[in-house]
């Protein structure tokens, strides 16, 4: 693998090369992929491969992935994506319960404050001399 090249390295001089808005469109959707598919330019051209693209826009991508593959940065995969999280375990029936009761309560406690806030405006505007 040449250390010294990556798919974003590639991309910028594929952006220098070919300045035309159709190459910019091109690019910018190939951008957008790499980051739903963690870098992998094989899956970010298979996913392209149903979008259509704008003028020239096959030869672009054509050129991106020639030159990943002589980089041998083409597939990369860097396993696991350590942010995901897991997926929300089942809500089970005494936790429900407690959610509810928590929910209850804390709209009570607004509702009791609502209503001394509305007693004490009332108390104010309705003394003599207020």
């Amino acid at each position: 693998m040449n250390r010294g090249v990556t798919l974003y390295g590639i991309i910028a001089d594929l952006r220098r090369e070919h300045p035309t808005p159709a190459a910019m469109q091109t690019l910018d959707m190939v951008v957008a992929e790499l980051g739903r598919t963690r870098d992998n330019l094989k899956e970010a051209a298979e996913a392209l491969s149903t979008k259509s693209l704008p003028p020239g826009g096959k030869e672009i991508l054509d050129e991106v992935v020639e030159r990943a593959r002589q980089a041998d940065v083409y597939d990369l995969d860097y396993g696991e994506d350590p942010y995901d999280r897991p997926p929300a375990e089942p809500l089970d029936e005494g936790t429900f319960g407690i959610g509810i009761l928590l929910g209850v309560s804390s709209l009570v406690g607004i509702v009791l404050a609502a209503l001394a806030v509305y007693a004490g405006i009332n108390a104010i505007m309705n003394t003599p001399g207020g």
